[in-house]
Parts: structure tokens; C-alpha cells; sequence
């Protein structure tokens, strides 16, 4: 069975199926941020679905992080430490990519387990 939560005009944010969340790409509300600061906008959104959905980000399976400018690599993963406790990180990409949209630099798509 498949259950589609949170509803936008284009898309559901979260696509249940066989006890696995997927989440659609997420970005930042504030883009005048830097690149940790819209990659904590993020962790906290993300926080915010996986509860929605009865799940945490303990139970994250994968993440596919999407960055506009590798350099500021380093700075988005010190949010994410921050953010996740290292006993619980999923696995993991990081793909450089040449435009997300004006301001945005990072996108996430993340799985979690219910």
C-alpha cells in the first residue's frame, strides 16, 4: 500500500511505502543564509515531517544532499553534525550541482523507516 502525506500544489512531501518514508527535495525558506544556516532550515523542516509522519530522523536511512558551491562543503556539514548524532547518520551522497534557483544552495532528499 502506498500513503502520500502532505499535500502541495505539485507534489506530496512525503510518499509512504512497505514502512519506508520518501521525502521530496527540501530547501530553505530563508535564502539570504549561508550555507549552514539553510542547511539547519532544513534538519529542522525535516524534523518537522518525519514527526508529522510518526518517524525521526534516528531512523533516517539515506540522504542525497545537493550543493550549489562544493567549497561551502565544510560548512554544510557542520550543520548536519550538529543536527544528527553521529550514531544514527544515514548513508549519505553529496553531488555539486550548477543551479538549485536564485539563493538556494542546498537541496536534501532524504528516506527514513517508519
Amino acid at each position: 500500500m502506498i500513503t502520500r502525506h502532505v499535500r502541495t500544489k505539485i507534489n506530496h512531501r512525503v510518499v509512504e511505502h512497505n514502512g519506508v518514508f520518501h521525502f521530496g527535495g527540501l530547501v530553505a525558506d530563508d535564502k539570504s543564509q549561508s550555507m549552514k544556516g539553510q542547511t539547519a532550515q532544513i534538519c529542522r523542516r525535516i524534523d518537522e515531517l518525519l514527526a508529522e509522519v510518526g518517524s525521526s530522523k534516528e531512523k533516517l536511512l539515506t540522504a542525497m544532499i545537493y550543493v550549489s558551491d562544493f567549497s561551502q562543503r565544510d560548512r554544510m556539514n557542520e550543520a548536519w553534525l550538529e543536527w544528527l548524532p553521529s550514531e544514527h547518520l544515514p548513508a549519505r551522497a553529496t553531488i555539486g550541482v550548477s543551479d538549485l534557483g536564485k539563493d538556494t544552495l542546498i537541496e536534501v532528499v532524504v528516506t527514513a523507516a517508519s
